[in-house]
């Protein structure tokens, strides 16, 4: 990326977050702090009012209003494509709300561009498992009070039905997180029936209430923090596995990550790093072979190990 478009990219990063710290900058684009610092001073002096806090990151003065961003066929088309796993991968109050989004995004393309999605549109699909006639109980329709409750450190009243004990239990949930696994969404948090953390699966949940109490995120631990400490410490739950993946391989992998336990995904210059939960190391790494060099191991190093183990067995026997 040369450095006009870097200086770009940093101004919309700078535009998304209300405080953007040196480092995330310097993350994204692989640079060094010092390159950072002369980009942003570069912004500056081409009359960019950018404030900064010591310690805390760089923000963009009140007030000051950048164009509209454009999108290119790329992005629209990519963006297309999130529409439709969001439509058999969410539930329906995200599912509605991304497409309202989508209105918005389409509002704004050039008219070869809109014809280019339009033809695009209905040449992709997503398909999902069949689900089983008892789920139509379950409204499925609270991620966005969730994501209310998560960003606005409200405390949600939810009536939750435990597949185990087949009974139904009035919960207040102090929620720390959200994720994605095995095709279902689930919700973190503190359940103060319990008095203990609880994994609750989101199409589980029959009514829920965003309401007006609050909590002290600081006391409770992070999402990340959870996941390593249960995901990690007993064998027989899913392995957290962070792997990056070149582009090129990345965007034919498709429906074969969520397969895997795929979560979530960043995308860097240069590969996508994809965050998976898995129980079985063996397995996943016999599927992570298939993907030769474009495929590397971040963590666990337990992985490695075994993908070494796998191909010297291979070497072996085609010896």
């Amino acid at each position: 990326m040369n450095r006009i478009d870097r200086l770009t990219a940093i101004l919309v990063q700078l535009q998304g977050k209300k405080i953007v710290k040196a480092q995330e900058i310097a993350d994204r684009f692989d640079i060094s702090l010092r390159t950072v610092y002369r980009d942003v001073k570069a912004l500056m002096e081409a009359g960019v009012p950018i404030g900064a806090e010591a310690g805390t990151g760089y923000y963009i003065v009140d007030g000051y209003h950048l164009p509209p961003v454009m999108f290119d066929r790329s992005e629209a088309a990519a963006l297309l494509t999130g529409e439709k796993l969001m439509e058999k991968h969410s539930d329906r109050s995200n599912h509605q709300q991304f497409s309202s989004a989508m209105q918005k995004i389409r509002a704004v393309l050039r008219g070869s561009d809109k014809d280019f999605l339009e033809s695009l549109d209905e040449n992709i699909a997503v398909l999902h498992d069949r689900r089983s006639n008892d789920e139509q109980e379950f409204p499925n329709r609270f991620l966005s009070d969730i994501q209310a409750g998560l960003a606005n450190q409200k405390v949600l009243a939810v009536e939750y039905y435990s597949f185990y004990s087949d009974s139904t239990s009035h919960r207040e949930i102090e929620p720390i997180g959200i994720f994605h696994m095995n095709s279902s969404w689930h919700l973190i948090g503190w359940c103060r029936l319990r008095n203990d953390y609880r994994d609750f699966r989101a199409d589980r949940i029959k009514t829920l209430h965003l309401t007006n109490q609050g909590f002290d995120k600081s006391k409770r631990i992070t999402l990340q923090q959870y996941i390593t400490k249960e995901f990690e410490a007993d064998p027989d739950q899913p392995s957290l596995i962070k792997v990056r993946i070149s582009h090129d391989v990345a965007r034919w992998l498709g429906q074969q990550k969520y397969h895997y336990g795929f979560v979530q995904e960043k995308m860097e210059e240069n590969y996508v790093e994809m965050d998976f939960l898995y129980r079985s190391l063996s397995y996943f790494a016999r599927w992570l072979l298939m993907l030769g060099k474009y495929a590397e191991i971040v963590e666990p190093n337990d992985l490695k190990i075994i993908i070494r183990q796998q191909i010297s067995e291979l070497s072996e026997h085609y010896s």
